[in-house]
């Protein structure tokens, strides 16, 4: 029996046209993980991670091998979970190595593994807020610090010539939607009077204003 067949055979219709990827309930998660192991053999955990289909909720997916002599078959299992606390059942009494890929899925995307026995930061520092691979997070750092190695001219500290134009990345919205002046500047975005008393340059002889 080919892999096709096999793996036709233990998901039956919930297998994709190619048969290499397969789309199952929330609930039924751990036991299709399981029965990925048992009963096709894919003994190697590969990789876990998350996918967030804004609007629509998250995606949990995760890739399992089944080694052969001279090939290795591999098989992928997805699942939607909704927006609202996402949580799926955890994978690590039947693949251990999935346990930080648990834990890093959970600080990224917000996702909650049931069962999971560590779910402490991987990545992020201690006291960070949110998620940052949700699509909805603000990175307010791409436009509040300049990245590193810029190329192009007057993007570092260090060019002198002016640069093009820049736009706000992705996802970023206007700074005055979120960022506050420091303390002590006042708001750019309200229009002040002029001082009082304020010197002005008197127009030319011609009267527009402009130098010669």
């Amino acid at each position: 029996m080919d892999w096709p067949e096999q793996v036709s055979r233990v998901f039956g219709a919930e297998i994709a046209a190619d048969a290499q990827s397969v789309e199952v309930t929330a609930a039924d998660w751990h036991s299709r993980v399981l029965g990925a192991r048992d009963d096709l053999g894919c003994t190697f955990f590969d990789w876990l991670t998350g996918v967030d289909l804004l609007p629509g909720g998250f995606e949990v997916v995760a890739r399992f091998a089944a080694p052969r002599v001279g090939h290795t078959d591999a098989i992928m299992l997805r699942t939607t979970l909704p927006r609202h606390q996402p949580s799926v059942a955890c994978i690590c009494d039947v693949f251990a190595g999935a346990a930080w890929h648990e834990r890093e899925t959970y600080e990224m995307f917000g996702v909650d593994f049931v069962g999971h026995l560590d779910l402490r930061p991987l990545l992020l520092p201690d006291g960070f807020e949110g998620h940052p691979l949700r699509k909805d997070f603000v990175l307010a750092s791409r436009v509040v610090k300049p990245w590193p190695g810029a190329k192009d001219p007057g993007e570092s500290a260090s060019d002198a010539a002016p640069g093009r134009r820049r736009t706000r990345p992705p996802g970023v919205p206007d700074s005055s939607d979120w960022r506050r002046p420091p303390i002590g500047q006042p708001d750019a975005s309200v229009d002040t009077p002029p001082e009082s008393g304020a010197a002005r340059r008197p127009p030319d002889a011609t009267g527009t204003g402009d130098r010669p």
